[in-house]
């Protein structure tokens, strides 16, 4: 696990994170982060709800930046989309379903690292197969740390670049999105 810049001083509570999140985009995008939810979910506005909404996993901080990092990285086309349109296979993936996953993973990880720095928060590449018992492999942390560096290039898009700069006021860090601040083994 990499703890870079994360401050164990700090309460990471979850509806500090839901605050954030609804100042930053529940009007402009009609999107609010819901905690609690036994599986993660995106879910566009319907007559059950008129806001679409981003559910993550109990009260996990990390569950929550991860799923933030989806919607940051989902495009339009792709947020009109029940969990953007992708697939999911649960736990428990084949070696080629893993492979596969990383393939679309790398990208939202990457943001999920900086989203994690903004909050002070550590930051752990998630293979999301532990019943498999395949660990992060050493080419998808490669893949995270170089799309890290498009990032920090100037590849953010404007929804995440405000959620950093907002993260990043209200935990009191900078250069969230300065590639001279990751190091490669800060991404495992």
């Amino acid at each position: 696990m990499s703890c870079f810049n994360s401050r164990p001083e700090l309460e990471h509570r979850c509806q500090d994170l839901v605050n954030i999140f609804a100042e930053c985009f529940e009007r402009s995008h009609n999107t609010i982060l819901v905690a609690g939810a036994e599986e993660p979910l995106y879910q566009v506005a319907d007559l059950e709800c008129s806001k679409n909404r981003i559910h993550f996993t109990l009260d996990y901080y990390a569950s929550g930046l991860h799923e933030i990092a989806h919607w940051l990285v989902a495009g339009e086309e792709r947020r009109r989309l029940e969990d953007y349109g992708y697939w999911y296979a649960p736990d428990g993936r084949s070696a080629e379903q893993q492979a596969e996953f990383e393939k679309v993973e790398a990208k939202p990880q990457a943001l999920e690292c900086i989203l994690s720095r903004a909050a002070a928060f550590p930051f752990r590449v998630s293979a999301d197969n532990a019943e498999a018992g395949l660990l992060p492999s050493e080419e998808f942390c490669q893949a995270i740390f170089c799309q890290l560096q498009c990032y920090c290039a100037g590849a953010l898009n404007e929804r995440s670049q405000k959620l950093i700069e907002a993260l990043s006021r209200f935990y009191g860090t900078e250069g969230a999105d300065q590639i001279a601040n990751y190091r490669r083994e800060d991404v495992r």
